[in-house]
């Protein structure tokens, strides 16, 4: 296709501006608008990283990077290439928004405010003269024989366009408009989340983290290990996440009820935490168990673990009964909680799901059904774990896209 061309961007997240900007810089004879079906564009990029957008990872091998997808990863690799997160480091950098690493690789905006990254996304779309339609959604979409699509809007109105850039999720397959032009979608579900456990005595600990636990689900290959904190509900943190994460779709078919095992001392083995009680009864014999302290644990944490074990809290370790040694091991090596629901972690809001990815050709984002139809960010069946995954794959699969468009 030659000559200027009209292209619409549905979706007014982080993908579709990326995309409309890439698209528009590319040819700036290219007409772009983006679509909005609510009022504000970028909402989640305005809450991302607790109201300081975590832009990206300090993680800049394509491979290593796609490992942390526990779906999209592979076919991400070859994107990564050629627009990863040191393209996205420069691309900001170039606009006015340097950004920083923090000790874990996250990379937020040296403003630490989310607004500098809004700024930046909007500002650019508006040099480019992408017009930026809020409100505005997509009822259906049929395509002409000439290549053209028509675009009937939630307003009423119907558009003509050369190119669509489809980067909105959320939609399910009755009345996602991609369907009829021929493509499925892995319904969506829930990716990063929390959860809900009623224990009582795990309900006294409220604001208790661990630096480095096990967490896996029994009779499952689920398990990951990392920080933990404690929460009024039940259990969140990084290793709960990425749980969360990589058992989506096998926690969703469970209806969020199952065993949660945790090991709260990972790579100890019970022989060795039992060498340690004995090592404990014949130099710390008149101290206490519960007064005692087990490092790395909390000491909240290691007294209520005493108590779960049936041991008084006037027991010394000299008078350490060895069931009740043997009940502590249990629970240090494998505390099974109950896990009755979840909830949404509050900084991310990512589901997997999606248009599924042998339907599109990640060369250049376009549909392989739909000639001119592109797909990027949640549109997409990839997600990603916390820490400035998700972001990433939004902006290379929305430059990718945007390039390709134009």
């Amino acid at each position: 296709m030659t000559g200027p061309k009209t292209i619409l961007v549905v979706g007014g997240g982080a993908a579709g501006f990326f995309g409309a900007i890439a698209a528009a810089e590319a040819d700036p004879r290219t007409s772009v608008t983006i679509l909005e079906k609510t009022r504000h564009v970028l909402a989640k990029v305005r809450i991302s990283g607790g109201g300081r957008c975590n832009v990206t990872h300090a993680c800049f091998d394509p491979r290593e990077l796609s490992q942390r997808y526990p779906r999209g990863g592979r076919a991400l690799i070859g994107p990564f290439t050629r627009f990863g997160p040191r393209e996205t480091i420069e691309w900001f950098r170039l606009r006015g928004v340097n950004l920083k690493t923090e000790a874990d690789g996250r990379m937020f905006p040296v403003t630490d405010s989310s607004q500098s990254i809004i700024d930046c996304l909007t500002d650019s779309a508006t040099n480019a003269g992408v017009r930026i339609l809020t409100q505005t959604g997509v009822e259906t979409i049929s395509r002409s024989d000439d290549g053209s699509f028509s675009v009937t809007l939630t307003t009423g109105e119907i558009l003509a366009c050369d190119r669509i850039l489809w980067a909105a999720g959320g939609c399910r397959a009755e009345n996602h408009p991609l369907v009829p032009l021929g493509h499925k979608l892995v319904p969506p579900v829930p990716s990063l989340f929390t959860f809900h456990i009623d224990s009582p005595w795990l309900r006294e600990l409220p604001g208790v983290s661990v630096e480095h636990v096990e967490v896996s689900v029994p009779r499952t290959s689920l398990k990951q290990r990392g920080p933990l904190l404690v929460t009024h509900a039940g259990v969140s943190g990084p290793a709960i996440l990425r749980l969360s994460a990589w058992g989506a779709r096998e926690l969703h078919e469970r209806d969020y009820r199952f065993p949660l095992r945790i090991q709260w001392l990972p790579g100890e083995k019970p022989e060795v935490l039992a060498e340690e009680i004995q090592r404990r009864r014949e130099t710390q014999g008149g101290q206490t168990v519960l007064r005692a302290r087990w490092n790395p644990l909390p000491a909240r944490l290691w007294e209520q673990l005493v108590l779960q074990s049936g041991i008084a809290p006037e027991t010394k370790w000299s008078r350490l009964a060895k069931p009740d040694a043997q009940r502590l091991v249990a629970l240090l090596t494998a505390t099974e909680l109950p896990v009755t629901g979840k909830s949404m972690n509050k900084e991310e809001f990512v589901t997997c799901g999606g248009i599924p990815l042998p339907e599109v050709d990640f060369k250049t984002m376009q549909s392989r059904l739909v000639p001119g139809l592109h797909l990027a960010g949640e549109a997409l069946d990839i997600d990603g774990i916390t820490g400035g995954f998700n972001f990433q794959a939004a902006w290379t699969t929305a430059w990718t896209a945007g390039q390709n468009l134009a």
